[in-house]
């Protein structure tokens, strides 16, 4: 009964661990790049993937508006809605200004296999057109969760069919693609949504 429960919390814990020993290696000094450890970030990096409407969509396309990225996937059956709704909130939170018209969050499929651009679109249609769908074939998924040091992994169920372990952070990248931190999306949403605009 208290699995359902656990297991989250054991995915979220573990993708904090990941995150926070990123960060450390993202601002620690003396790294490859040298001086001010803006050359290369160790969360994030290059990539190319398919938007809910068939386009393709590269990291470079979101520079200039501080952007969120969340990995999740359409049969998830609490963390992933919840998180969009959230993330939905803070949008309309931000309201419709010129910096907020700018602002996009990107819900990235660790299950490829289902999340066809249909279903992506499909499963978004209920949250704030600014959240992006981004599925791709398993190679170039696989590498996205791995830039961002996320956690996925396929977990069998009894009936044949599967579900799917996550990293459930939300991470915020600012204007130059450049990872900022972890984001708390659980805040209140004119708070979330004033964090996030002060990064435009």
């Amino acid at each position: 009964m208290n699995r359902r429960l656990v297991l989250p919390l054991v995915v979220f814990l573990a993708g904090a661990l990941a995150l926070a020993a990123a960060a450390i290696l993202t601002f620690s000094p003396g790294r490859q790049g040298g001086g001010s450890g803006s050359g290369t970030a160790s969360v994030g990096g290059p990539f190319t993937l398919t938007t809910q409407d068939g386009k393709p969509l590269s990291d470079t396309d979101l520079k200039g508006s501080p952007f969120l990225v969340f990995f999740g996937f359409t049969h998830c059956p609490d963390i992933c809605p919840t998180k969009l709704f959230e993330i939905s909130e803070a949008l309309r939170a931000a309201g419709d200004g010129a910096k907020a018209k700018g602002l996009k969050a990107l819900f990235i499929t660790v299950d490829p296999e289902r999340d066809t651009p249909d279903a992506m679109k499909s499963y978004l249609g209920s949250f704030d057109p600014r959240i992006v769908g981004l599925s791709g074939d398993r190679p170039a998924i696989d590498a996205v969760i791995k830039a961002y040091r996320a956690y996925a992994k396929k977990v069998p169920l009894k009936d044949g069919d599967y579900t799917m372990d996550h990293t459930a952070l939300v991470y915020l990248m600012g204007k130059d693609g450049n990872f900022v931190g972890a984001f708390n999306i659980e805040q209140p949403p004119a708070q979330a949504a004033a964090e996030w605009l002060r990064h435009s």
